[in-house]
């Protein structure tokens, strides 16, 4: 009974797994940067768009890669994605010049939307209707745990073995990971080979975006990813100006950025249980409101001392991760039907990918107007009433198949 209990369960592990594994390639780069600096000449700014371009592809084309993964097949998407992403690092621990590797960069991009976008719809065919939500929720993790993961581990890695060994590492995770999807996950028929009639990809994007639904989730999404990066990528910075020590600061932001793994559980568990996923959102966006006015207001000698701002940080992160959680199981729902899933997941990556890019410059924007961090909170704020605004509407629109 156990072992199949077992065998059940081997191949969502597996497929979470993969996320966990394409998250490296996003974390990976922070740690590496000052090595990159000396190694091959990568100035400050070339090092924001080593940071920024992973989430190029995402922000571009996310929608559409969702429906590419849609006619494709699931799981053949996921092998595809990890095959990239593990040539992509191979050959980027081989290069020496930071172009190659600024091109190698968004490379990887394109290998991590094809990872994470099927991943949902492969959850959902592979697990009970009874524990859809729960594996969901679980899924949800998968970027803050592979980010913190990578966080943890590369600056002892790198400090032993070099950048190069570690792009090399997480490409042969990836490679590994690639064979462990093709071996453990079940050959199902995917929805590329569903029944009906030939549902080509322009049809899913046409189909999904004249939805409101998609639409919906998308925003929420877009509102959430770019005050949480805010917030954790500006935190080694604010604690640098505190006196911090480098080591502290990223053991700090990583657990930090961990955190937020325990919302994303939660609302898997809630969701599971019955709540509502609006109101795991608000409750979300309502922490992370006060949790960023404790970080920002509480900064530049204003009050809060550093412990009590970062226990409102671990806050921010971890409740501020019922709303990934809640919003990956509202988007399988609310997808047009079974066939879109992965585009609908797209549509939402892709507004993700934009809140993470336009959400810390606009932060920085607002700090730099005036003259510190304490006003910051404004923008974050802002963005957390549009959640809860959202979060209502999600709620009315429930499930549209």
């Amino acid at each position: 009974m156990k072992a199949e209990v077992v065998n059940a369960w081997r191949s969502p592990v597996v497929v979470i797994a993969a996320g966990v594994c394409a998250a490296l390639h996003v974390g990976k780069l922070p740690p590496a940067i000052s090595a990159l600096q000396q190694s091959l000449g990568v100035s400050l700014v070339q090092a924001g768009f080593l940071l920024s371009l992973v989430q190029f592809a995402g922000m571009t084309a996310g929608i559409a890669f969702g429906a590419w993964a849609d006619s494709m097949g699931l799981k053949r998407s996921i092998t595809v994605g990890l095959s990239i992403l593990a040539l992509a690092s191979a050959a980027g621990g081989l290069v020496q010049t930071s172009a190659w590797l600024l091109v190698l960069r968004a490379v990887e991009g394109f290998g991590l939307l094809l990872v994470v976008l099927p991943a949902p719809a492969l959850l959902r065919r592979l697990v009970p209707a009874a524990h859809v939500n729960q594996l969901l929720g679980v899924w949800g993790a998968y970027m803050p745990f592979g980010a913190a993961l990578a966080l943890l581990a590369g600056p002892a890695w790198i400090d032993a073995l070099g950048w190069r060994s570690w792009w090399w590492g997480i490409g042969a995770a990836s490679a590994l990971m690639a064979i462990a999807v093709a071996r453990a996950v079940p050959a199902l028929h995917d929805s590329a080979g569903s029944k009906g009639a030939p549902y080509s990809w322009p049809a899913r994007l046409r189909t999904t975006l004249s939805r409101t639904g998609p639409w919906l989730v998308a925003l929420t999404f877009a509102v959430y990813s770019g005050q949480w990066l805010a917030v954790i990528g500006f935190l080694p910075t604010i604690y640098r100006q505190d006196g911090m020590s480098a080591g502290s600061i990223g053991v700090l932001t990583a657990l930090a950025a961990a955190a937020n793994v325990i919302g994303n559980i939660a609302a898997g568990r809630l969701l599971q249980g019955g709540a509502k996923p609006a109101v795991l959102m608000s409750i979300g966006f309502a922490t992370m409101a006060v949790g960023s006015a404790a970080v920002f207001a509480g900064s530049e000698g204003a009050g809060l001392p550093t412990a009590l701002r970062y226990l409102a940080v671990l806050g921010f992160s971890a409740l501020g991760g019922l709303i990934p959680g809640a919003l990956f199981a509202t988007a399988v729902r609310v997808a047009p039907d079974e066939r879109t899933i992965s585009t609908t997941v797209g549509w939402m990556q892709q507004w993700s990918s934009f809140g993470q890019f336009a959400g810390p410059p606009l932060v920085a924007w607002v700090a730099t107007r005036a003259g510190g961090w304490q006003w910051t909170w404004i923008a974050t704020g802002l963005m957390c009433l549009a959640g809860l605004v959202l979060a209502k509407k999600v709620g009315q629109v429930g499930n549209e198949r």
